[in-house]
């Protein structure tokens, strides 16, 4: 066996057992670019949700700028060894952990959930309606499909928000944060079979 068989295959062992996952981050103090700038610098791909604010400049001009949608989150695309090293030389950087067996275990964003919610937020909307965990409920909704517009393809539950008068297409991540997809008319959901 050849030295480079024998080193695919041991790479692959070991990322079966580190396999590369979606990590959901906090970056505390408001330092989630900060965060996302150094793990990008060490080739760690992460996802930072933006939206377009009035923000006001050193001169007290408001001007409409991108800044973070979630107070202190990002996400972070590795292995847990990698993100373990990482995390020892910027100690602002913690995970998102869900209370388990006693435990608090990192939360894991499974791929097709982070797919979804990337396909959204990337648009910059200024109507998406960011929610907290504790907003969401989404057992009182029904699975459907966007069809058409720019979220064309985005999965999510129709369900009602709290203190919006219409239904929205909500797209959760669990125990982390939920993005609602401004109202849309009702030819361009689909409903999914379970």
């Amino acid at each position: 066996m050849s030295d480079n068989k024998m080193d695919t295959e041991a790479d692959k062992a070991k990322l079966a057992a580190n396999p590369i996952v979606w990590f959901a981050m906090s970056a505390t103090f408001g330092r989630e670019l900060k965060a996302k700038a150094y793990l990008e610098e060490k080739e760690v791909e992460c996802f930072v949700p933006l939206q377009y604010r009035l923000v006001r400049d050193r001169n007290g001009r408001k001007e409409r700028r991108l800044v973070p949608a979630v107070s202190n989150l990002l996400f972070a695309h590795t292995t847990k060894d990698r993100i373990q090293e990482l995390k020892k030389d910027h100690p602002y950087l913690q995970y998102h952990t869900c209370p388990m067996e006693g435990r608090n275990k990192p939360i894991i964003v499974p791929d097709d959930d982070m797919q979804r919610f990337i396909s959204v937020c990337e648009t910059h909307d200024e109507r998406l309606l960011y929610l907290s965990p504790d907003e969401v409920h989404l057992s009182a909704g029904t699975r459907v499909r966007i069809v058409g517009s720019k979220f064309g393809g985005v999965e999510g539950v129709f369900m009602r928000v709290e203190g919006k008068r219409r239904k929205h297409v909500v797209v959760c991540i669990q125990g982390v944060a939920a993005v609602a997809v401004a109202t849309l008319e009702d030819c361009y959901l689909q409903p999914i079979e379970r």
